[in-house]
C-alpha cells in the first residue's frame, strides 16, 4: 500500500514555499532524511527530508509549484510491500474478460497522460515552453468532475513553440503537468494567474475554487504589503518610451518587500549617528585574527560589533524589547538574541546569534562565519533566522558612511556600520581610524536622550579594546 509524505510544518509564520528543484523521480528508492525537493520559502531556501522510505510511486509536485504545510509530495511503496495487485480478491467468472474489453478509468488516464518531462535548469526562461492547451481544448468544455479518461491536452514541445505567447492573459506559462479543466485553465488565464502555482485540491486537480482562493491570497499579500493607507496606484505603460522585460519576484524578495514595507509603515523612526575611533580596536583585531583564522574563522568588525552590542543591550534592557501597542504594553526579553544582515544572491538574510551575551569574540567569530556561508549557499535552516532582539548591517564592505538603516519590527533598533575611514589632525598627529555608526529605533518607545546614550556607549566601548577582553 501507498505511503504519502506530506509538507511538514515549516517553521514559524511560514506556510507555504514554492519547489525550485524536484530531487527524486518515480522509481527511486529513499530513505528516511533523504532530501526529496529544494523549497524556496520567504525567508530561506531549504531543502526538504522524506520522513518516509520506501520505492517512490509517484511525485506530486513539479519545479515552480507553490505548496503549503500538509500538501502531498509524494508517494511512496514500502520495502516488501505487497503489490496492489496481489492484494485484490479472485474475479468473480467472467468479470475479467468484462473488464479486459472496457479498460479502468485509472489505466486509461495513466496511457492518456504525457511522460515525465526531464529535469529542467533551474532558471529556464518561462517561454521556452508555452502551455498549448489553448489549441487542444474542444468544443464543449470538460467539466471539473469529468471522468479520468478524458485526456489530458498534452503540452508541444518548445521547439515547436518557442517565441508564442498565450492570447487570453497576455502571459506565458511554463508546459508543466498540471491537472486542471480546459474551462480552469481559460479562467486562470483571463485573471493573469499562472496555474503551475495554484496548490491543487483533492486527487491532484486545480478547480476554478482553487484559483480564486490562490487569486485573493496574492491580493492580500500584496495589501499587506503596502503602507498603510497608501492606496493601490497604477503603473504607466514603460513600454511606451522603449524596450522592458519583467522578472517574477522571489518568494525571498517579495517578502522582503512586504516585510520592510511593514517596518517602515509601524514604526516612527528615529536614526542618531555617531562615529567611533577604532584605530586601537584594529590594531588588537589584526593581532587576534590569525588564532581566529586558524580555528576556521574570520575575526572581523562586525564579529565585535555583536558583542559589543550584546553587552549594551543588558546595560539598555528597552533595546532589547518590543512594542504590543494594542495592550499598551512593553515586552521585554531577558535573551540577547543578535541579528546579522547577510547580503546573499537570493536577497538580504539576517542569520541570528543567539545568546551573544554569553559568548566570547572566538565563538561569535565561529558562530557568525558559518551562519553567513550557510545564508550564502542558500543552506540556512529557518531556525537560524528566528528570534531576533536586535540588529546589525554593516555597509562597510561596500562603502558609504552614515545612512538609516530600518528597524527590523518588532524589534525596535538596529546599528548600522559604515566604511572606516583615516583622518589627519590639523596639528600633525597620527591618522585616526573613524568608524561611522547610524542607530535607528522606535521613537515610540526610545526617546531621543536614551538613543544618544545607547550610541555613546557602544562607541565607548569600541574605543576601549581592553574592555571587550574582560568580556567572555
Amino acid at each position: 500500500m501507498a505511503t504519502e509524505f506530506k509538507l511538514p510544518e515549516l517553521g514559524e509564520d511560514v506556510e507555504s514555499g514554492q519547489v525550485t528543484r524536484v530531487l527524486v523521480q518515480p522509481g527511486d528508492t529513499i530513505e528516511v532524511d533523504q532530501s526529496v525537493i529544494e523549497l524556496e520559502t520567504d525567508k530561506a531556501t531549504v531543502e526538504v527530508p522524506s520522513g518516509v522510505a520506501g520505492k517512490v510511486t509517484e511525485v506530486l509536485v513539479n519545479e515552480g509549484d507553490e505548496i503549503r504545510s500538509g500538501d502531498v509530495i509524494l508517494t511512496v511503496e514500502a520495502a516488501g510491500a505487497v503489490p496492489a495487485e496481489a492484494e485484490e480478491p479472485a474475479e468473480e467468472p467472467g468479470k475479467a474478460a468484462e473488464e479486459e474489453a472496457e479498460p479502468k478509468p485509472e489505466l486509461a488516464r495513466e496511457e492518456a497522460e504525457p511522460a515525465a518531462e526531464p529535469e529542467q535548469e533551474e532558471e529556464a526562461p518561462a517561454e521556452e515552453a508555452p502551455v498549448a492547451e489553448a489549441e487542444a481544448e474542444p468544443e464543449e468544455e470538460e467539466e471539473e468532475s469529468a471522468p479520468a479518461e478524458v485526456k489530458e491536452p498534452v503540452a508541444e514541445r518548445p521547439e515547436e513553440t518557442e517565441g508564442r505567447t498565450l492570447a487570453a492573459g497576455g502571459g506565458e506559462m511554463p508546459a508543466v503537468n498540471v491537472r486542471a479543466a480546459p474551462s480552469v485553465r481559460r479562467f486562470a488565464r483571463e485573471v493573469g494567474v499562472d496555474i503551475s502555482r495554484v496548490p491543487p485540491g483533492s486527487g491532484g486537480r486545480v478547480s476554478r475554487e482553487a484559483v480564486e482562493s490562490y487569486l485573493s491570497r496574492q491580493k492580500e499579500e500584496a495589501e499587506a504589503g503596502r503602507p498603510a493607507g497608501v492606496p493601490a496606484v497604477s503603473l504607466p505603460d514603460f513600454g511606451k518610451w522603449g524596450p522592458v522585460r519583467r522578472e517574477r519576484m522571489t518568494a525571498i524578495r517579495r517578502r522582503i518587500a512586504e516585510h520592510m514595507s511593514l517596518c517602515w509603515s509601524q514604526i516612527p523612526h528615529v536614526t542618531q549617528h555617531d562615529r567611533a575611533d577604532v584605530t586601537a580596536l584594529e590594531t588588537m583585531r589584526k593581532r587576534l585574527a590569525p588564532k581566529v583564522e586558524e580555528a576556521g574563522a574570520k575575526l572581523t568588525i562586525t564579529v565585535i560589533a555583536v558583542k559589543v552590542a550584546a553587552a549594551a543591550l543588558e546595560a539598555f534592557p528597552k533595546f532589547n524589547s518590543s512594542l504590543d501597542a494594542d495592550a499598551g504594553e512593553i515586552i521585554y526579553k531577558d535573551y540577547r538574541h543578535v541579528g546579522v544582515a547577510v547580503a546573499t544572491e537570493q536577497g538580504l538574510l539576517v542569520p541570528v546569534v543567539k545568546d551573544a551575551d554569553r559568548k566570547n569574540l572566538m565563538q561569535i567569530a565561529q558562530e557568525l562565519t558559518q551562519l553567513a556561508q550557510k545564508a550564502r549557499d542558500g543552506k540556512i535552516a529557518l531556525e537560524e533566522l528566528q528570534g531576533g532582539t536586535f540588529t546589525i548591517t554593516n555597509v562597510g564592505g561596500i562603502g558609504g558612511t552614515y545612512f538609516t538603516p530600518i528597524v527590523n519590527f518588532p524589534q525596535v533598533a538596529i546599528l548600522g556600520m559604515g566604511r572606516s575611514y583615516e583622518e589627519h589632525g590639523h596639528d600633525g598627529p597620527p591618522a585616526r581610524l573613524w568608524l561611522p555608526l547610524s542607530l535607528s529605533y522606535d521613537h515610540r518607545v526610545i526617546d531621543g536622550a536614551e538613543g544618544a546614550r545607547f550610541l555613546r556607549w557602544i562607541v565607548e566601548a569600541l574605543e576601549s579594546p581592553l574592555a571587550l577582553l574582560l568580556e567572555d
